[in-house]
């Protein structure tokens, strides 16, 4: 044994873990996280297997400063040579990412899995003998996944989570630079916390608020009679489904022993309110923000509390979990070690996609895929929960034929009546001046339009006093003071006329008298009615919502929702009515076919190429790359650019410029460079040099200083 002992780390102060040592605890957390999708004996082979290559004298050199080797193929190609290649995959890919598959034929300098193969099988690795006298590995069942690409892809990217995290955490525990983890209340505790926050709703006072009871008592209900599986919520705006939502999760989690709750939602403006709710009934340390514009204190600011917040970024390591649509799906179709390092922990879960409408479109047929994969598979539990229900049953039926979607509080629960508490008309084409004149007669109003150079075109038509602008043209902390203002003037009834993008759509609590919504999407027009009369505070015939066309440029992206909303609002007269709806999402699948709804092809390539990871991370993308960012060096973002300027380039720091940051279209970027109004730092960096470009009230302008071009 002492000949073939080996290292697998040295610690700054000197201390040597030794590699069986390694191994043998990462095995035993792997094993542990895999467990919770029958996969324990795979996790305890991964664990065990994944380093033999430090054997290497080349490995132990290199632990002393010496070159870069690779020492991940070996333990890869052990078990690849034993038959396991979920384990051989997430093996390759534990440092690096998982690779592409390739083909038999791939050149053993190829980076791919079966070139990395053949480079093993040729003898061309770093000599690691001796590894198996140290360590043995155990048999291991292979999964039941029928040899379905999509599931045999999945799984593997599953394990990998397992492994990586497994690995991370042991050799923190080894470096003793192991933040705190872990924590927080048991689902018992959580469940009657949430009881107790909603006790003060009964009895009702209200017709309105009897109605959001009712849906609140349904859905805890059903939350222990039903198991595991696919359900889908859907209640009227303004029905209280986001503390409806969460009960069903915490009774349901604590009825059938799932283990977390996590909670997708569109839009960061969205997540920060639904958040802070959580956070109020839930206590603060059980309630993780994650999204690139939550900022945790570091440095000297840090307290325990913010440091384990932090660390769970990684893995998810708390019992609720708020995060975005974007970080959520990209994730299940990574690579990265980073961003699969959580996955694992979705299993036996409660997954709440609130908003569910604003699923993308482009990449909906893989995330309707993953999530049916989820609760195939990995026990966890889906819920759609949302206004406008989006027509995804064929979708679901295909991925899931057993398990049909059950619908939490059908329509018979509550009146849905008293949730019609707007009018809608049709205004034809105004001009913004005319648009202008409407808004200026009104003492609150709110305006969506559907592109940000409308918004700015409105709002200087409007009177500036009352006025305010809400865009993605704001950096994120300006948005949010600017909507913390727009709360505070119309709880107070002061004049209040907002013109804003779709953000303020979906899910922000906002409430005003009189909403205008440019032409769009019926599921877009639906959700600007949900900012009127919010609280039924006035006659439905009083509060009334405008439809009008507008004399701004319609993006690209509205024209075939727009197309559809004209067919179905032609003929159904009642918007709110779930067929309605229904007829206007089938028709938008019709309109945009298939493929749209995969766009890139991503289906097609897992079940065509062997296992093709890299590939499907580069194209799984929801949000265009045409886009760049520029940071803003206002308030408190002044002293964060100052620190770029130094150099500095710290995860934190850059979390935190987030908050600073506004995202632009390649062409106005270029723009603005060509213009000098932009500083570009290393790393292709850019930082706004013109302050006279970024106004104190609607943002970045979309004009550069010499004057070229306007873009959407």
């Amino acid at each position: 044994m002492e000949e073939t002992l080996r290292l697998a780390h040295i610690a700054q102060d000197g201390r040597e873990q030794s590699l069986p040592a390694h191994l043998e605890g990462t095995a035993r957390l792997c094993a542990q996280y895999a467990k919770a999708f029958d996969a324990e004996q795979q996790g305890a082979l991964a664990g065990l297997a994944h380093d033999v290559g430090k054997q290497s004298a080349a490995f132990q050199r290199r632990l002393r400063g010496g070159a870069r080797v690779d020492h991940t193929t070996a333990g890869a190609f052990e078990c690849y040579k034993r038959g396991q290649p979920y384990a051989a995959f997430a093996i390759a890919g534990h440092h690096g990412g998982l690779p592409d598959g390739g083909g038999q034929g791939d050149h053993e300098q190829q980076g791919t899995f079966l070139g990395r193969m053949n480079r093993a099988a040729a003898g061309k690795l770093e000599p690691y003998d001796g590894w198996d006298k140290a360590i043995s590995l155990p048999p291991a069942s292979l999964p039941a996944i029928d040899k379905d690409p999509f599931e045999m892809a999945f799984f593997t990217r599953m394990l990998f989570s397992c492994l990586v995290d497994a690995d991370y955490l042991d050799t923190e525990a080894f470096m003793e630079k192991t933040p705190p983890r872990g924590g927080g209340d048991d689902m018992d505790v959580l469940g009657e916390r949430l009881l107790q926050h909603v006790s003060g709703w009964f009895p009702p006072k209200t017709a309105l608020n009897e109605q959001r009871c009712a849906i609140l008592r349904r859905c805890i209900e059903q939350a222990s009679a039903q198991k595991p599986g696919l359900f889908t919520l859907t209640v009227p705006t303004g029905g209280g489904k986001t503390v409806a939502s969460l009960a069903f999760a915490l009774e349901h989690a604590r009825a059938h022993g799932l283990r977390r709750i996590v909670y997708v939602i569109p839009y960061t403006s969205i997540i920060e309110q639904t958040a802070e709710i959580f956070r109020t009934i839930l206590g603060e340390q059980n309630v993780l923000e994650h999204h690139a514009g939550v900022l945790f204190d570091g440095g000297d600011e840090a307290t325990p509390a913010s440091v384990r917040m932090a660390a769970a970024t990684e893995n998810w390591d708390v019992p609720v979990v708020v995060t975005t649509a974007v970080q959520f799906f990209e994730s299940l179709f990574a690579c990265r070690p980073s961003q699969c390092r959580k996955l694992h922990n979705l299993a036996g879960s409660v997954l709440i996609f609130d908003e569910a409408q604003m699923l993308p479109a482009k990449h909906l047929r893989p995330c309707v895929s993953a999530m049916a994969q989820l609760v195939k598979r990995y026990g966890a539990s889906a819920v759609l929960c949302t206004a406008t229900q989006p027509a995804l049953e064929e979708m679901f039926a295909d991925c899931l034929p057993d398990t049909p979607a059950v619908e939490l509080c059908p329509p018979e629960v509550y009146d849905g009546e008293l949730f019609k508490r707007v009018r809608f008309c049709r205004a034809g084409r105004l001009s913004w001046e005319q648009l202008a004149q409407r808004m200026n007669g009104r003492h609150q109003a709110l305006c969506v339009v559907n592109s940000r150079q409308s918004a700015q075109a409105l709002f200087a038509q409007l009177e500036q006093e009352s006025a305010f602008h809400l865009s993605t043209l704001m950096y994120p902390a300006h948005r949010k003071a600017q909507l913390a203002e727009i709360r505070r003037r119309l709880q107070a009834g002061l004049p209040c006329r907002v013109v804003s993008t779709s953000l303020i759509e979906a899910g922000v609590d906002v409430d005003f008298p009189a909403v205008y919504r440019e032409e769009a999407g019926l599921d877009s027009v639906l959700q600007a009615a949900g900012r009127c009369n919010r609280e039924g505070r006035l006659p439905a015939r009083e509060s009334v919502v405008t439809i009008f066309q507008s004399e701004g440029r319609t993006p690209p992206l509205f024209a075939m929702p727009i197309g559809a909303g004209r067919s179905v609002m032609a003929r159904h007269a009642d918007l709110f009515d779930q067929r309605t709806i229904s007829s206007y999402f089938r028709e938008l699948r019709d309109l945009m076919g298939n493929q749209a709804l995969d766009e890139s092809d991503i289906l097609r390539m897992i079940r065509q190429e062997l296992l093709p990871f890299r590939k499907v991370a580069e194209a799984f993308r929801l949000i265009d790359n045409n886009t760049k960012t520029i940071y803003i060096p206002f308030e408190r973002g002044a002293p964060l650019v100052q620190r770029l300027r130094e150099g500095e380039r710290g995860r934190d720091l850059m979390r935190r410029l987030g908050q600073y940051g506004v995202s632009v279209y390649e062409q106005h970027f270029e723009t603005l460079r060509q213009s000098g109004d932009l500083e570009l730092l290393e790393g292709e960096i850019a930082v706004l040099c013109n302050p006279a470009l970024y106004n104190g009230r609607t943002g970045l302008s979309l004009e550069a200083d010499f004057g070229k071009g306007m873009f959407v």
